[in-house]
């Protein structure tokens, strides 16, 4: 049964329930850009948008699902820029630093709505499992463009994994003030070279192996 205002998971969204989902985002991410995640309140972001509460809570039943989608919406959004400016590294472990530090840039230009949406990452339960995978998948999805490869294996998967979890922790301690920009550059690039190299050169000798 489809709720009013909101169509079922599997049904796709209308123009106009796009929009509208549209402006909640970025009422979303204006707030936690001004005040980080304390100053997203859902009446105000439903007044910033110009919805009815209730019809927010149809669309995002609470606060953490609400800033872990604005997450994804970012990710969308870094994601379409760097199919238009590829990184230019001439190594996967190369590339894969350059797009990340090129990310943590974007975040860094605005620190409150950063802490916002990690904090939601942080603090998101088994109620929002399907919204935070969404989120990997898309942080999988970068990786795996700037490393150049359509079909991972297995052992690239696991790196990549590895790889993205370096990434949030150093985003974490950056923002935590335990980390300077420049130590964040050192631990993402030693993760990237030392696991995603040596996951692809594993697979290029058990592949010139087999041949």
């Amino acid at each position: 049964m489809t709720v009013e205002g909101r169509p079922a998971a599997s049904s796709p969204l209308t123009e106009r329930q796009e929009a509208r989902r549209r402006r909640i985002l970025h009422a979303s991410a204006r707030l936690a850009g001004r005040g980080g995640f304390d100053a997203v309140q859902m009446r105000e972001v439903a007044e910033a948008a110009g919805v009815a509460l209730g019809t927010l809570y149809r669309y995002f039943p609470s606060k953490v699902h609400l800033l872990v989608a604005t997450m994804q919406d970012q990710l969308d959004r870094l994601h379409a820029t760097l199919r238009r400016h590829p990184p230019a590294g001439e190594t996967p472990a190369g590339r894969v630093a350059e797009t990340l530090m090129r990310a943590f840039r974007a975040l860094q230009r605005d620190p409150q709505l950063a802490d916002a949406m990690v904090r939601a990452l942080t603090f998101a339960d088994r109620s929002v499992s399907a919204e935070v995978d969404t989120v990997s998948r898309q942080t999988t999805a970068i990786i795996l463009d700037a490393m150049g490869l359509d079909r991972p294996t297995p052992e690239q998967l696991a790196a990549v994994r590895v790889i993205e979890h370096t990434w949030h922790s150093a985003l974490i301690t950056w923002l935590s003030g335990r980390a300077s920009i420049a130590q964040v550059r050192v631990d993402i690039e030693t993760a990237c070279r030392l696991i995603g190299d040596q996951a692809i050169g594993d697979q290029a000798i058990r592949g010139g192996a087999s041949t």
